[in-house]
């Protein structure tokens, strides 16, 4: 059998960080779980990251990677602010990021984020693009107004999120994707939220 690249031994060892947060719920995986997980020795995956932080870290950057692109994609053909806020809604709640795992290890990054600086600028560099776009979506709609209501906006997307993990611990995956599968329902949530704003 040949062996892997290197690029692909450090892309499995970063799947294999969010699928063991998003199965436990939780920061207290060991790395020797998630390099029996991607099928490498916990040597390899401390060489490639040097620590669990390390690993956490490049998970992380790999959800907001993924994030991103979702963003991107769905602005991509936007010509209206109505547009542009449905866009950045649906890419909030569907897409990468609405997987059972993703979204998991989304609230367990900021738990991390409490203790890591280096975790605290990445999601700091989240926020801010979230809070331009939103400005940008909103400025045509509500003038002054845009970064409060943008604000307001940005805390409701991380208050559903939080409230979709607490959901993948109390109910098993099958009823949670039965409940929302494509997550429009966050998404309606957020897009009624800016109606009510910009009235």
């Amino acid at each position: 059998m040949a062996r892997k690249p290197e690029e692909q031994r450090r892309a499995d060892l970063i799947a294999a960080t969010i699928r063991e947060i998003g199965a436990t719920g939780t920061l207290n995986v060991t790395t020797s779980q998630i390099a029996k997980s991607a099928g490498v020795s916990p040597g390899l995956a401390f060489h490639y990251f040097r620590d669990k932080e390390g690993l956490f870290l490049a998970a992380m950057r790999s959800i907001l990677s993924g994030y991103g692109a979702d963003v991107r994609t769905a602005l991509k053909d936007t010509k209206t602010p109505d547009q542009r806020l449905e866009a950045i809604a649906y890419a909030s709640f569907g897409m990468t990021s609405f997987r059972r795992e993703a979204i998991s290890a989304w609230v367990n990054f900021y738990a991390l984020a409490l203790r890591s600086d280096a975790a605290r600028r990445l999601l700091h560099v989240y926020h801010r693009r979230l809070q331009s776009n939103l400005v940008y979506g909103l400025r045509p709609k509500v003038g002054e107004r845009a970064p409060d209501v943008a604000r307001r906006i940005a805390g409701l997307i991380d208050g559903l999120y939080l409230r979709y993990a607490l959901e993948t611990k109390l109910m098993p995956a099958r009823d949670l994707i039965a409940s929302d599968p494509d997550g429009s329902e966050g998404s309606h949530h957020i897009l009624r939220a800016i109606a009510a704003e910009c009235t």
